[in-house]
Formats: structure tokens, C-alpha cells, sequence
């Protein structure tokens, strides 16, 4: 073996002798042995302009289904011309699906075949998203609510609230001590999450003047004794949560009547 220190030299790849086959460069007067790239159509990488291109693969999106549309029955889901959804009832939720990412038009069935709304949404790629079939003044409409939110640290969960109540008024949350956790969650508005530790909530809905909680407070669990004992005029909801670790929670809160303000809650656990 040669004494690289001696020489100064490198180890290097070696290639062909000129003539003694192999692809060479295509140079004016020059016959210089070059690495061999497979041609345009035969896989891997080719170059553009003097760069080599590495293919870049299309990611997927999560997409999952809420039935929000009070007074309607059950639906028929589907993305593009693939039906994903075979019976989605009132107040339930289906499981994520996983679709190419891009523009895709979602349609809204009945069971008997009727076409309720179609409707073209964007999915971006990665991303996670509930599309929430609602009502409107005469007749449906979708809502898309992204649902992508850091994981949780610290041994804590997260937390948050959408409306898709459309008999509703704007909507406090509250624990049961009296903290306003979000003042004013309107009809189709679905809050930031904030970081909740696990214990035992009671939480609830009603329409107050009272002034939420910073918003970058944690939610703490109360002590037993407070639970219960705060009383809250024009209480439209209520709920009790024990939270675990680790998870994202999405409290949906639906219409359950003809009247103003008749909601529950329907709570999605996400981990």
C-alpha cells in the first residue's frame, strides 16, 4: 500500500481508465471517466440544470367526521368520490382517516342517497383536522377545525372548547370554584388549547359578564370542597371531566333542543 503520508495523496473512488469502458464526460477534447447517474425514466435521481434532484413524496392528512347538524338525520360521508363515513349519527364522531393532502371535495349523504352539500377544502399535508357538518339559516354547512396542538409535557394534558351549537349565545367556561377559563366561545369558534394538569373538573357553560383567567394560566384541579358550591345563573351546561395524563381534550358542545341555549357536550380524547 502507498504511503499517503509520503505523497500527499488521497484516497479516492476509482473510475475507468479512458477507453476502458464506462460513461465518460462529454468535454471538448477531453475523455475524463465520470460516476454513472441512471437516465431520465429509470429511477433515482437525475440532474436539472447541473443539480441533482432527490424526489420529494407527498405526506398525508388526518381527517376525521362531527356530526353538529341538529334536526337532520344520519349522514353518509364522502372524500372526493370514496365514501369514508357509512352511518354518522347526531353528536357522534368518527375516527381519523388518513387522505392525501391537497384541495378535496367532501360531500354530505343521506342514507337514502340524497346529496345534502358538497363542499372543496384544503388539507394540508401532515396536518390533522375534525370537518364538522353544522347548521345554517336554511339548510348545512361544513366547518373545518384544525386539530393539530403540541404534545403535552410535563405529565400534563391539553384542553379546549368548540361551539357548534347553532341555537347558541356566547358561551363562558367555567370551573366550579367560579374561574372563567374562556369568556365568550361563540357559534362556530373553537378556542386555543391551554394546558390542563390531571385531577378531577367540573365544568360549566353559561352566559355571564365575568372576566376569564389569563390566558396563558394553567387549568388546576380544585380542591373537593369547592367543587359544586359556586352558584352560576343562566347555566346552559355542564360537565364533568377526571383528565389523564398525556391526552388532548376537545369538548364539542351541540345543540340538544328547538330552544336558545339547549347544548351538550360531546368530549373528544386524543392521544
Amino acid at each position: 500500500m502507498a504511503d499517503l503520508g509520503d505523497t500527499g495523496a488521497e484516497p479516492v473512488i476509482p473510475l475507468p481508465n479512458p477507453g476502458e469502458g464506462g460513461p465518460v464526460a462529454e468535454l471538448p477534447g477531453a475523455d475524463v471517466p465520470v460516476i454513472p447517474l441512471p437516465n431520465p425514466g429509470e429511477g433515482g435521481p437525475v440532474a436539472t440544470g447541473g443539480a441533482i434532484v432527490l424526489p420529494i413524496w407527498p405526506r398525508n392528512t388526518r381527517v376525521r367526521f362531527l356530526n353538529a347538524a341538529y334536526g337532520y338525520p344520519s349522514f353518509r360521508i364522502f372524500f372526493n368520490s370514496r365514501r369514508v363515513v357509512n352511518f354518522l349519527g347526531y353528536a357522534s364522531l368518527s375516527g381519523y382517516g388518513r387522505y392525501s393532502s391537497g384541495y378535496h371535495t367532501v360531500t354530505v349523504a343521506g342514507l337514502d342517497g340524497y346529496i345534502y352539500l358538497q363542499k372543496t377544502l384544503p388539507f394540508e399535508s401532515g396536518s390533522s383536522y375534525t370537518v364538522a357538518v353544522i347548521n345554517r339559516t336554511g339548510g348545512l354547512d361544513l366547518i373545518q377545525i384544525p386539530d393539530i396542538c403540541c404534545a403535552p409535557t410535563r405529565g400534563a394534558s391539553n384542553f379546549r372548547v368548540s361551539n357548534m351549537a347553532y341555537n347558541s349565545g356566547p358561551v363562558d367556561v367555567l370551573l366550579a370554584d367560579g374561574r372563567v377559563i374562556y369568556a365568550d366561545v361563540r357559534f362556530k369558534e373553537t378556542t386555543a388549547y391551554k394546558r390542563i394538569q390531571p385531577g378531577e373538573y367540573e365544568f360549566l357553560f353559561a352566559e355571564t359578564s365575568m372576566m376569564p383567567i389569563p390566558s396563558d394560566m394553567d387549568i388546576e384541579s380544585l380542591d373537593s370542597a369547592f367543587i359544586g358550591m359556586y352558584p352560576v345563573p343562566d347555566m346552559v351546561a355542564s360537565l364533568y371531566l377526571n383528565v389523564q395524563r398525556g391526552t388532548n381534550y376537545t369538548v364539542f358542545l351541540l345543540q340538544n333542543g328547538p330552544g336558545a341555549n339547549s347544548l351538550q357536550t360531546l368530549v373528544a380524547e386524543d392521544r
